[in-house]
C-alpha cells in the first residue's frame, strides 16, 4: 500500500473547530471523487473524534487535538485523531455502546459506535494521562 498524498494539521480544542476539521479533511479526499455518502460518512466519524478529544480527552480545558491522513493507491483514507489529554482507562469499554464519561452534560455513549458504523475500520489507541489516538479508515470507492 503506498501513499499517494498526506497531510497534518492542528488546531486548538475547541468546539468551533469541530467543522474546521470536518471541511479539512473532506477537502482533503475531493481529489478521490467520493460519493455525497462516502464524504458525508467520513466528515461525520472525524466530528464524533474531534468531540471526543474536546469533551472526553481534554474535558473542556484547553488542549491541542491533532489530525493526519493518508490516500494510499488503493483508494484507502486513513485519518487519525489525536489528543494528549487525559486518556482512557479502558478502551474496550469506552467503544461499547451507551458507555460515557460525561453523562452529566447528557451524552448519549455512540461516538465510536458511530465512527465504526461509518467506516471499514476504527482502532482506538490510549494511554491514561498521555491521550488517545482514532485511526480512521475507509475505502472509497471508483465511481463510473
Amino acid at each position: 500500500m503506498k501513499t499517494v498524498n498526506e497531510m497534518k494539521l492542528s488546531f486548538p480544542s475547541k468546539s468551533c473547530n469541530e467543522a474546521f476539521a470536518r471541511s479539512a479533511v473532506s477537502a482533503f479526499i475531493l481529489n478521490l471523487d467520493p460519493t455525497v455518502s462516502e464524504l458525508s460518512d467520513l466528515k461525520t466519524a472525524v466530528s464524533e473524534a474531534v468531540t471526543n478529544c474536546i469533551v472526553h480527552g481534554y474535558r473542556r480545558q484547553s488542549g491541542t487535538i491533532y489530525i493526519s491522513g493518508r490516500i494510499t493507491d488503493s483508494r484507502r483514507v486513513i485519518i487519525r485523531v489525536r489528543d494528549k489529554g487525559c486518556g482512557i482507562a479502558d478502551v474496550g469499554q469506552a467503544m461499547q455502546p451507551l458507555f460515557t464519561t460525561a453523562a452529566e452534560e447528557e451524552r448519549a455513549g455512540l461516538g465510536f459506535a458511530v465512527m465504526q458504523s461509518f467506516c471499514d475500520k476504527v482502532k482506538v489507541k490510549s494511554a491514561e494521562g498521555k491521550g488517545t489516538t482514532v485511526t480512521l479508515e475507509k475505502i472509497i470507492a471508483e465511481n463510473a
